[in-house]
């Protein structure tokens, strides 16, 4: 972490509840750009989902899989 980490919490922590909540929607942003890595291993994952209901792969509804984890 960088020296001015403990400087910013400070200053964030001092911040009026509405500016926090930007300062977090900002920051959000920020982190959530796309990957391209990551959106070709998802689309190779779900293709192969894909494969294997086609070739016969039981399937479950989703009222049963929500079932499975109560």
């Amino acid at each position: 972490m960088s020296t001015l980490t403990p400087e910013l919490v400070d200053k964030a922590h001092r911040l009026p509840d509405l500016d926090k909540i930007q300062l977090v929607e900002l920051l959000m942003a920020d982190l959530d750009q796309p990957d391209p890595e990551i959106d070709r291993l998802w689309v190779a994952e779900a293709n192969q989902r894909w494969e294997a209901i086609q070739k016969g792969a039981p399937t479950c509804s989703l009222k049963e899989t929500f079932g499975k984890y109560r």
